[in-house]
């Protein structure tokens, strides 16, 4: 009983309620009479995948690993950043202004620039912006988990003759873990939302970004919202692949 009543709660009702959701936003079309150059539906969408199938398998890809890449990256540098302020208190002083100023600059308006310096170096400019826009809260979390580290456990472990090293893996690491998860499961959507910005703004923009605004060109609506419907998917999978890491590396933090 208890297999089935977790069954239930973690892939029955989600998918119960995007059904539900589909089928209010097709009522809502048809109830307004809306054309679909001005709101396509679900069963609008269904034939665009039909129709693009080898684009979107494509597409998709490009977009995946671009995001993938930048998130790795912005994970390495992020906690390395994030390590730095939260054993130095000099260096957080330091670094929290320039991080917090850099994060208010809209990405919107880096893109461009970014596009500009770096021209016809696609691959490059999208891992690079979904870096940059999902660096920040992963080095955020870090920091604050390890500068509210009890001290107490740091002492009594450095008076057992335990080293750095080992306080770290000890108590540092563990404490910092789920600041991390909950940083990185919005990160993840950040980077999505980086990649597709360089994909639709690059001159040489390849993946879903792109196939977005061939759409916007040509005036396909249901093509454009099958392309944010499948970044939505791509979206869910990679957060549950970071709710599995999660439960993998900091299950005894989580809860149901």
């Amino acid at each position: 009983m208890p297999m089935n009543s977790g069954l239930l709660h973690k892939v029955l009702i989600p998918i119960a309620a995007i059904i539900v959701f589909l089928i209010l936003w097709e009522a809502l079309v048809w109830f307004m009479g809306w054309p679909n150059y001005k709101m396509a539906s679900p069963s609008d969408i269904w034939p665009a995948y039909v129709k693009y199938a080898d684009l979107f398998l494509l597409n998709s890809w490009q977009t995946l690993w671009r995001t993938v890449a930048g998130l790795g990256l912005a994970i390495v540098f992020g906690t390395a950043v994030g390590m730095i302020m939260g054993f130095s208190k000099i260096a957080r002083e330091a670094l929290y202004p320039l991080l917090v100023g850099f994060n208010a600059v809209p990405k919107a308006t880096i893109v461009p620039i970014v596009a500009l310096m770096f021209v016809g170096a696609h691959d490059f400019n999208t891992v690079l912006i979904a870096f940059m826009i999902s660096f920040f809260p992963i080095a955020v979390s870090v920091s604050i988990g390890l500068s509210t580290l009890e001290p107490e456990y740091r002492d009594i472990l450095a008076a057992l003759g335990a080293s750095k090293v080992t306080i770290f893996w000890k108590i540092a690491l563990p404490k910092t873990l789920p600041e991390f998860f909950g940083a990185l499961k919005v990160a993840v959507t950040l980077a999505f939302i980086g990649t597709n910005l360089m994909e639709i703004v690059s001159p040489h923009g390849r993946g879903l970004g792109a196939l977005f605004d061939s759409g916007k060109t040509n005036s396909d609506y249901p093509l454009m919202f099958a392309v944010l419907i499948a970044l939505a998917a791509l979206g869910i999978v990679l957060y549950y692949v970071v709710i599995a890491l999660e439960k993998a590396l900091a299950g005894w933090a989580v809860r149901d």
